[in-house]
């Protein structure tokens, strides 16, 4: 099969050229790993951790144990693809680059090398919002990228936004809505995290006892592209990412209803996902405003601690959205738990953590290497299921396990 004139990457073959330096990497969680010796404890913190007791960021991998697989043998496997039609896009598989915010201070260039390797693989990358590289420059890089945006708190600067990613080319605009008041994210503070980033003695120590990083990523960025900034929160210009006195910009979001959504429905001409989904009636309403797309997700943890994983309510959201693609991220890590997610509803899913890892240990190679690990689950898996397509995916292919049956 080939997407867009290209060949679909080589999963079952990818692992004959992985370079030397990733070879012991044999799954998504390896990254994390590898990550937490190469970055600066403050830096590990902020990407590893999530809110309060981490309850939620627990259960989003827990609940892919409470699921089996039931599957069929001797079904002729030979033609098998994952291959995956999105919002009338071919993709060569049916996972994507979750948004991760500061990409660019946890790898060098962090988010032109997701984009790009996500462009490479023919698999959709979503740029953050809280981003380091400006917008327009990663839309050069990579025109098939998705951007993520918070929303501003006034209609004006919300509509300046939207323009402003329009002009830069984008086709696909994801809403991040989960965000009304800021979460208690205490790791951060246990860390040493903070926006922007305060000059310390110990943020100092923290980079000399991380010379690779201090050298390969912030120096290097210093540099050649001068102090990084929150690029695209806004139309405009945000904060430093180091400064003593400088405070980022969080305008309170906690006014905005469902009347703003339906601003940015009006504004906006290309595709529009809404992403932060947990609850079937907001699933309804979000329809009902001419979104293209849910993305059914709990911020990876981040925001509500004890919310449940999206996995929990993704079949309640899927049987409200009618034809309208319903997406999920939060707590994958395997082949198995995209298939699992796929088989209860879902049309596509986006991991986050591993891939900012990945680009942090091994820059461009290592988001090729992360894309081909999961592909090349994916494609084993589907093998051992029994199936040829995802299509093939149903409810009955699970089972439920463990403590669920009781």
């Amino acid at each position: 099969m080939e997407l867009n004139g290209a060949p679909t990457p080589p999963f079952r073959t990818a692992a004959k050229s992985v370079p030397r330096r990733l070879r012991g990497i044999l799954a998504l969680d390896d990254f994390e790993v590898a990550a937490r010796r190469h970055l600066p404890r403050p830096i590990f913190g902020y990407v590893a951790g999530a809110a309060e007791t981490n309850a939620t960021l627990a259960d989003n991998r827990a609940v892919f144990t409470e699921w089996g697989f039931a599957p069929r043998v001797l079904a002729d496997v030979s033609q098998r693809s994952q291959a995956t039609t999105l919002f009338g896009q071919a993709y060569a598989a049916p996972f994507g680059i979750a948004p991760m915010g500061m990409g660019a201070l946890i790898a060098y260039r962090g988010d032109l090398v997701l984009a790009r390797g996500a462009a490479d693989a023919h698999i959709p990358m979503i740029m953050s919002g809280s981003s380091l590289i400006r917008l327009e420059e990663v839309a050069a890089a990579a025109p098939g990228s998705w951007f993520q945006a918070y929303l501003p708190g006034e209609p004006a600067r919300i509509a300046a936004l939207v323009d402003r990613v329009a002009r830069a080319g984008f086709g696909t605009l994801v809403l991040t809505v989960d965000t009304a008041v800021l979460a208690n994210r205490e790791n951060n503070i246990r860390t040493g995290f903070s926006t922007p980033l305060r000059p310390s003695l110990r943020l100092a120590w923290d980079g000399i006892t991380h010379p690779r990083w201090s050298l390969n990523t912030f120096l290097r960025t210093l540099t050649r592209h001068g102090m990084p900034h929150f690029e695209n929160s806004y139309a405009e210009r945000g904060a430093p990412i180091v400064a003593r006195n400088i405070a980022r910009d969080f305008s309170m979001r906690d006014h905005l209803n469902w009347t703003h959504l339906q601003q940015i429905r009006r504004q906006w001409q290309g595709r529009l996902v809404v992403k932060g989904i947990m609850n079937p009636a907001d699933a309804r309403i979000a329809c009902d405003s001419g979104v293209d797309g849910i993305i059914v997700s709990n911020h990876g943890g981040r925001q509500l601690d004890g919310t449940v994983s999206p996995l929990r309510v993704l079949p309640e959201v899927v049987a409200v959205a009618g034809n309208i693609p319903v997406m999920l991220d939060s707590g994958l890590r395997r082949g198995t738990d995209v298939l699992k997610a796929m088989a209860l509803g879902a049309s596509f899913v986006f991991v986050g953590r591993p891939f900012v890892y990945a680009a942090a240990i091994g820059g461009a190679a290592g988001v090729t290497h992360c894309i081909n690990l999961l592909g090349a689950e994916i494609d084993r898996d589907m093998g051992l299921l029994g199936i040829n397509s995802l299509a093939e995916l149903r409810p009955e292919t699970l089972r439920r396990m463990g403590s669920a049956l009781a």
